[in-house]
C-alpha cells in the first residue's frame, strides 16, 4: 500500500507542474490563462504566437506523463497504473491553480508510451491526421482518445486497458465545452502555416 500511495503522490505532483503557465511567464508572454481558452496546455500556448513555446510545453507535458509511469513501474505491480491515473489528475486538477489545469492530451500520450507504446503511436498518428484534415485540435484529441482506448483492449492487458479507457473518459469530460462548440460550429481552428 505504501508504494501505491507513493505512486499516487508522485504522479499527482509531477502532473500538477503547469509547464505552459511557467514557460509563458518566463518568456514574458504573461499569464496564458488570460489568453484564448484560458487553458494551460500547448494548444493555448500556441495562441501566444510562439510555436517554440507551444512545442516545448507539449514535450514537457508529455515527459511528465512518461516519467511518472517509468519511475513507478520499478516499484510493485500496479504502481505504474496508479501513477498513470494520478499524473493525469494532477495535470487536469492541480491544487496550485485552484484545480483548474489542462485537458491532459499530451500528458496522456506520455503515459501511453511506457504503458502501451503501440497505442501511443496509433493515437499520435490519429491526432496528427485529424488535426491536419479538420484543423480542430479538440476534435483530434477526442478521436485519438476514443480510438486509443478501444485499441488498448486489443493491444494491452486488461487492467492497463481499463486505466487507458478511464483516462480517455477524463479527456472527453475535460473537452465538454469544446464538444458543444464543435456541434455549434464555433470551435476555434488551429493553423499549421508558418507565421
Amino acid at each position: 500500500m505504501i508504494s501505491l500511495l507513493a505512486a499516487a503522490i508522485l504522479g499527482y505532483l509531477l502532473g500538477s507542474i503547469p509547464f505552459g503557465l511557467l514557460l509563458t511567464r518566463l518568456a514574458g508572454r504573461g499569464d496564458v490563462r488570460r489568453i484564448g481558452s484560458g487553458n494551460i496546455g500547448a494548444t493555448n500556448v500556441l495562441r501566444t504566437g510562439s510555436k517554440g513555446l507551444a512545442a516545448l510545453t507539449l514535450l514537457l507535458d508529455l515527459a511528465k506523463g512518461a516519467a511518472a509511469v517509468a519511475i513507478a513501474s520499478g516499484w510493485r505491480p500496479g504502481a505504474a497504473l496508479v501513477a498513470a491515473g494520478c499524473v493525469i489528475l494532477g495535470h487536469m486538477f492541480p491544487v496550485w491553480l485552484g484545480f483548474r489545469g489542462g485537458k491532459g492530451v499530451a500528458t496522456a500520450l506520455g503515459v501511453l508510451i511506457p504503458l502501451a507504446w503501440p497505442v501511443a503511436v496509433t493515437s499520435a498518428l490519429l491526432w496528427v491526421a485529424t488535426a491536419l484534415v479538420s484543423h480542430y485540435s479538440s476534435l483530434a484529441a477526442l478521436v485519438a482518445a476514443i480510438v486509443g482506448a478501444g485499441l488498448a483492449f486489443f493491444l494491452a492487458d486488461r487492467m492497463t486497458a481499463l486505466v487507458i479507457a478511464a483516462i480517455a473518459l477524463l479527456i472527453i469530460f475535460r473537452h465538454h465545452s469544446n464538444i458543444r462548440r464543435l456541434l455549434a460550429g464555433t470551435e476555434s481552428r488551429i493553423s499549421f502555416r508558418k507565421s
